[in-house]
């Protein structure tokens, strides 16, 4: 990681981790009754991670805005997201992973009912803090709820998780063609990975008042930035180290997963990712300078060994 990206992240991190530390999730009644339930939320929320999501709305909210603090609440939104994704993904009836983060798994924790409420909470409090929290006109707040249940929703990241699911271990995948299955592959994690990576940058420059060029760049980057992580993510599953990616290794090939590694192999899975570096570097070129920490954060998608 450059220093100019180590930079950004120590600024921005520590106030992100703390918003969502200070999140309260129900009244003093509700602490009382269904203190597990408030308990399961937090356990994943605080268990810290790269807070990608956070970071580039705040990345692109600045293209436009200095004043970045006003954008936490839609950052902690698409927090908010992830988290509850990642607890669904980790149960048993989908990865049925143990490892999150270098710590067990929700479930493991809290028992499957209480992390399968815990991600239906968080999802429906991403939405209260869009509603509630924001500083915007009604008409601004509205296009955020509007984007954010786009980019989670049927036709992103949970329409992505449908079509991973579908595929795995499959007759339909391995009787299909190499390019058919190179297709399904790129709409599976640019819905997935890359709806959620592009709504939160179309966030910053929403929240900010962007116009349709700025939309554009950032549309093309952030798909393209969606797809070259989860082409990483596949390389680290089959060379990373399980200390350093806090979770198990592995874990795709076991359950007969369609990644980048498996059709490709593992030398031409690392010249995608090394093109679809270069293709995002060259759309933030127009926006000059300014541009340079979302260019820092290309650079960390393709070299991270976490």
């Amino acid at each position: 990681m450059s220093e100019y990206l180590t930079a950004c992240l120590n600024e921005y991190v520590p106030v992100i981790n703390a918003y969502l530390k200070e999140l309260r999730f129900t009244d003093q009644i509700g602490a009382r009754l269904a203190a597990p339930l408030d308990n399961a939320m937090h356990y994943s929320v605080d268990a810290g991670g790269k807070r990608l999501r956070p970071v580039l709305t705040i990345m692109a909210y600045r293209l436009l805005a200095d004043d970045w603090q006003r954008a936490l609440p839609v950052a902690a939104a698409y927090e908010l997201i992830h988290t509850y994704s990642l607890i669904h993904d980790d149960l048993p009836a989908m990865d049925d992973d143990d490892l999150r983060r270098g710590r067990p798994t929700n479930h493991r924790v809290y028992g499957e009912a209480m992390a399968i409420l815990a991600g239906d909470a968080l999802l429906t409090e991403a939405f209260r803090l869009l509603a509630e929290e924001v500083d915007a006109d009604s008409g601004t707040v509205v296009k955020l709820i509007s984007g954010l249940s786009r980019a989670a929703g049927r036709d992103g990241m949970v329409g992505g998780q449908a079509i991973d699911i579908l595929s795995q271990g499959g007759n339909d995948q391995a009787n299909a063609n190499i390019d058919q299955q190179s297709e399904l592959l790129e709409t599976l994690h640019r819905r997935k990975t890359g709806a959620m990576i592009t709504g939160s940058l179309l966030a910053g420059v929403d929240l900010a008042q962007g116009d349709p060029f700025l939309r554009s760049r950032l549309t093309e980057f952030g798909s393209i930035v969606g797809l070259a992580f989860q082409v990483a993510d596949d390389i680290l599953d089959e060379v990373g180290e399980e200390e350093s990616l806090g979770k198990d290794i592995g874990s795709d090939r076991e359950l007969g997963k369609l990644t980048f590694v498996s059709l490709f192999g593992l030398e031409e899975a690392r010249l995608r990712l090394a093109d679809l570096h270069r293709q995002a570097l060259l759309l933030l070129e127009p926006l000059g300078e300014k541009a340079d920490s979302l260019k820092a954060l290309a650079d960390y998608i393709v070299e991270r060994d976490r």
